[in-house]
């Protein structure tokens, strides 16, 4: 493992998550929040949308929930004084511009109250390069939450787009991963990745941390289901805050995440097959 990987010497197994719920699959808070449970970790789960199911079906209902009562649930996390149990606090689809203002705000707050906090942002974007969040999301996102995180989450799309670096191989990932940082410590979870030298048939996981990657390649399935990437990111944040190092939390995020997908493809299923979670080892 790498030298300064996060890691906590008091175990704090609670992680705050704000993003998307939905009824029917496991996308967002409905893929994160079992996934941390079945890890062991206590998550107070905030929603930014309350939807029938992922937008990209046929029909959808529900509504994104309005900014002014996604700030109300966030004073109650801070009035049970939640962010100084914390160990980890994830944002991921935020929905609106005005959700992404409140919730950039709760960020700061949260981090200026506890310190030991490590925030992991998963700039949920857009994919195979499409972006489909308004202008103003992009614009909270890369000024107010990327330079709040320790820890972030794209695909190799949302990395391209984030860092305006073409990503091809190890020294274009290495350069979008220093781009993102800037002066200051961050850490990069590239997912979804193929470099030129990744195997054939393979999609890459990649940790970019002070320059050094690590590097975890599964098998490309067949199937491309929602919810993946949340359910990586939560993943990542439980075996954080179980006291995980960073190396450690994305190997055991990516097996478990491949164990739901070899379920997934065998099952002949449209959603993730969450339960039961195959819990990793420790």
């Amino acid at each position: 493992m790498h030298r300064g990987a996060i890691a906590f010497t008091d175990l704090c197994m609670l992680v705050i998550s704000i993003q998307s719920q939905v009824v029917h699959g496991h996308v967002g808070n409905s893929a994160a929040a079992y996934a941390m449970q079945a890890e062991g970790v206590n998550v107070a789960a905030v929603p930014t949308t309350l939807l029938s199911n992922h937008p990209r079906y046929p029909t959808l209902r529900g509504r994104v929930l309005d900014a002014e009562l996604v700030a109300d649930l966030l004073r109650g996390v801070e009035e049970r004084d939640l962010v100084d149990e914390a160990a980890v606090l994830v944002t991921g689809y935020l929905g609106s511009t005005g959700n992404a203002g409140v919730i950039a705000d709760f960020v700061e707050r949260a981090l200026s109250r506890n310190s030991k906090l490590v925030y992991l942002c998963d700039p949920v974007i857009g994919d195979d390069g499409r972006v489909y969040v308004a202008d103003g999301i992009l614009d909270v996102v890369r000024h107010r939450l990327l330079p709040a995180a320790r820890l972030i989450t794209p695909n190799q799309f949302e990395l391209e787009l984030l860092s305006c670096v073409k990503i091809t191989d190890t020294d274009g990932l290495r350069a979008a991963a220093d781009a993102m940082a800037a002066q200051r410590r961050i850490d990069v979870v590239a997912t979804g990745c193929t470099l030129v030298d990744t195997p054939a048939g393979q999609v890459e996981t990649i940790l970019c941390a002070h320059g050094q990657l690590s590097r975890f390649a599964t098998p490309r399935l067949p199937i491309r289901p929602y919810g993946t990437g949340d359910l990586l990111t939560a993943l990542i944040a439980a075996h954080l805050a179980k006291g995980s190092e960073i190396e450690a939390a994305v190997r055991l995020a990516v097996e478990t995440i491949f164990a739901v997908l070899v379920r997934t493809e065998q099952a002949g299923s449209a959603e993730m097959r969450l339960v039961p979670l195959p819990v990793s080892g420790t």
